[in-house]
C-alpha cells in the first residue's frame, strides 16, 4: 500500500507492544500506519547470522576490543555479541544524557527488542495490582487482575507460552504449551526447598517458546522451538515470539497495515480546536525531511523512555510541558528491575546424571516477600531464577593444547548452581527523565536526560535475596556458596517502566484504565511507559495484554464516535 497522509490509526514503534497494536487494530479493520525509526527487518530474510557456526565469525562470536571501546554501554548487554550486534543501537548513533549512570539498551529496527528479549513471560496477580494502594508507595492501579486476565489468555494463545499449571497465587497460571523440563539436580533442589518452606514454590520457567505448535501458530508460519539458544540472531523457525515472526506479518496480511521504517517521530500534533491529537510529525532518518501523518487515534509504543521523550517533545499552547502533562508528572516515577544480586555454589552427587540439549528458560521461585501484606523492612520483593549445570573440562590447565585439551573436554565436571534476583523497585518522583534545554540530536530532537538510580530499599531487597538465596541453596544441599553484588547500572535490566503511569485520578496519573491520556483521549500509551509499578515478573506479557485490551476498546470507541 502506498503512503497516504491520512489513516484510521497510527502506531509509533514496531516492537513487542507496537506489533500487538498493529495486529489488533488491523484485524479490526482500521487502516493503520506503523512507524519505526530504524531499518526494516523481514522475518528470516534479514537474519544474516541465524545459521552461522562460531567459525564463520571473525572473532568467533565475541566482540573486538574496538567494538567494546566504541560501545561501552551497549556492550554490557549479554546479547550484544558479534552474532547480534546488527540489531542493537550503537552508542554513538543516538546519544543521551546520564544525570545518573544509566545503561539505555535499544534496538532501533523493525521488531525492536522483540528480536533480542529474553522471552520470559509471567502473569501479574492481584497482589501486584493492589500492592501500591495497600502499601502506599505509588498511586492505585486503575485495573485489577480480572480486567486483564482474558487478555493475558488472548496473548498467550497467540504467541505460544510454555509452562506448567502450578497453582501459585502470586504468579497465576496461563494458557500453556508443555513446559521445558528441569534437570535432575534442579528437581532435587525443588523438592528440598518446598519441603522446608511452606511459602515458597519452585516452578518451571514460563517462556514465549513454542513447544507444541497449535493451529494458530502454524497459521503464522511458526514452528516448534529447536532450543538452539541462538535467539538473539532472529529465529528462522519462529520458535519464539517476535513482532517480525508473528504480529507484524499477521497485521500485514489483512491489507490494512502500512509499515514505514526509517521514520523518526519528532512529536504528536495536538489540534487546539478539536481538543485532541490529529497526527504525528515524522523525520525521515535518511533525508531528514519532515512529514506529517494524520489519524483518528494514535498508539504510542516507542519503548518506555522513548515514549516519554516523544510526549515531552509534543508541546503546544494547550500543553506547553508535553502532551497530556497537566499535572507536571510526565517523565517522573520511572522504575525498573533490580538485578544486582547473584549467588551460586556446587552440588555434590548425581555424578551419574547429565542432561541433553539446551533450554531457553530456568526454574523460578515466585516472589514470597511482602506478597499479602507488608512484613519486611523493605517494600515489595523479588523473583528468583536458578539453574543447575555441569561443565566440561573444568580442571584443564590454561596452557593445555592439542589432543590433551580435546580429551579433557570429554570429562564432565561437577554440578554447579547459579541463582539471580529480579527485584521490584519503587517508583519515585526523583527517578525521572526529561529533555535537554541545550543539546539536540541529529534530528533536531532534544536529547533525553535520564536521572534514575537505586536507593536504600533496593539495597535491603538485594541483601535479603542474597541471605535467603544462600539459605535456600544450603537447605537444598548446595556447597561452597558464593554471593555477588554486581553494581551494574540501572537500565541494564532492560525493564525500565513508568513515566506515563496509569491511575484513577488525573491529578496523580497520566493515563486512565484504558491507557488513554486523561486530557487527550485519542492517544493511547501501552508500552512500559504506562506502568504504575513494576512487579517482580518479566514485564513484556503485561505490555502485550494491555495493548490488546486498549486496542479493542479504542476500536469500539471509534465506532461509537467517542474519539
Amino acid at each position: 500500500m502506498a503512503d497516504q497522509p491520512n489513516y484510521d490509526a497510527i502506531v509509533i514503534g514496531s516492537g513487542i507492544a507496537g506489533g500487538w497494536a498493529a495486529k489488533e487494530l488491523c484485524e479490526r479493520g482500521l487502516k493503520t500506519l506503523v512507524l519505526e525509526r530504524g531499518k526494516d527487518v523481514k522475518h528470516i530474510k534479514d537474519y544474516p547470522t541465524a545459521n552461522l557456526g562460531p567459525w564463520d565469525f571473525e572473532h568467533r562470536g565475541q566482540l573486538s576490543l574496538e567494538m567494546i571501546r566504541e560501545n561501552p554501554i551497549a556492550s554490557r548487554c549479554y546479547a550484544f555479541k558479534e552474532d547480534a550486534m546488527h540489531f542493537f543501537t550503537k552508542d554513538k548513533e543516538q546519544p543521551y544524557i546520564q544525570e545518573k549512570p544509566f545503561d539505555w539498551i535499544r534496538g532501533y529496527n523493525v521488531g525492536g527488542k522483540s528480536l533480542l528479549w529474553a522471552r520470559q513471560v509471567q502473569r501479574w496477580s492481584d497482589f501486584d495490582f493492589e500492592g501500591p494502594e495497600r502499601d502506599g508507595f505509588a498511586v492505585d492501579w486503575p485495573i485489577r487482575y480480572k480486567d486483564i486476565a482474558p487478555w493475558y489468555s488472548h496473548v498467550e494463545k497467540f504467541i505460544g507460552v510454555s509452562g506448567n499449571k502450578d497453582g501459585n497465587a502470586a504468579m497465576p497460571d496461563g494458557e500453556f504449551l508443555p513446559a521445558f523440563e528441569m534437570n535432575s539436580v534442579e528437581r532435587e533442589i525443588q523438592r528440598k526447598i518446598q519441603e522446608k518452606y511452606q511459602d515458597r514454590q519452585v516452578i518451571a520457567g514460563r517462556c514465549a517458546h513454542i513447544t507444541e505448535p497449535k493451529e494458530i501458530h502454524i497459521q503464522q508460519g511458526r514452528m516448534k522451538c529447536q532450543a538452539r539458544s541462538l535467539c538473539q540472531r532472529g529465529c528462522p523457525f519462529g520458535g519464539y515470539f517476535s513482532s517480525n515472526a508473528s504480529t507484524l506479518p499477521w497485521a500485514e496480511k489483512t491489507g490494512n497495515m502500512t509499515l514505514r521504517p526509517q521514520s523518526v517521530v519528532h512529536s504528536i500534533i495536538y489540534d487546539e480546536q478539536q481538543g485532541k491529537a490529529k497526527g504525528v510529525r515524522v523525520i525521515d532518518a535518511e533525508t531528514k525531511e519532515m512529514t506529517e501523518y494524520y489519524a483518528r487515534i494514535i498508539f504510542l509504543n516507542a519503548s518506555t523512555l522513548a515514549s516519554n521523550q516523544i510526549l515531552l517533545n509534543s508541546t503546544s499552547d494547550r500543553f506547553p510541558n508535553g502532551l497530556g502533562n497537566d499535572n507536571g508528572l510526565l517523565g517522573k516515577y520511572v522504575a525498573f528491575h533490580n538485578y544486582t544480586g547473584t549467588l551460586g555454589g556446587t552440588f555434590e552427587g548425581y555424578e551419574d546424571k547429565y542432561y541433553y540439549g539446551r533450554r531457553p528458560t530456568q526454574p523460578i521461585i515466585p516472589n514470597f516477600r511482602n506478597v499479602k501484606k507488608q512484613e519486611m523492612d523493605f517494600l515489595r520483593g523479588y523473583a528468583s531464577f536458578f539453574g543447575a549445570y555441569r561443565g566440561r573440562g573444568d580442571n584443564v590447565p590454561a596452557d593445555t593444547l592439542g589432543g590433551t585439551f580435546k580429551d579433557a573436554l570429554t570429562e564432565v565436571g561437577a554440578w554447579h548452581v547459579g541463582m539471580m534476583m529480579q527485584g521490584e523497585t519503587i517508583p519515585k518522583e526523583e527517578n525521572y527523565v526529561g529533555l535537554s534545554s541545550a543539546e539536540k540530536d541529529q534530528y533536531d530532537v532534544p536529547l533525553l536526560r535520564i536521572a534514575v538510580g537505586y536507593d536504600e530499599n533496593d539495597e535491603k531487597s538485594r541483601e535479603d535475596f542474597l541471605n535467603q538465596g544462600a539459605e535456600m541453596l544450603e537447605a537444598a544441599g548446595v556447597k561452597n556458596i558464593w554471593q555477588h553484588r554486581s553494581g551494574q547500572n540501572p537500565g541494564l535490566d532492560i525493564h525500565e517502566m513508568g513515566g506515563v503511569r496509569m491511575g484513577n485520578d488525573p491529578k496523580t496519573s497520566l493515563l486512565n484504565k484504558w491507557n488513554q491520556l486523561h486530557s487527550c483521549p485519542n492517544v493511547f500509551v501501552t508500552d512500559g511507559a504506562c506502568m504504575t509499578s513494576t512487579g517482580t515478573q518479566n514485564p513484556s506479557l503485561t505490555f502485550m495484554a494491555l495493548t490488546a485490551r486498549a486496542a479493542a476498546y479504542a476500536v469500539e470507541e471509534l465506532k461509537k464516535q467517542n474519539l
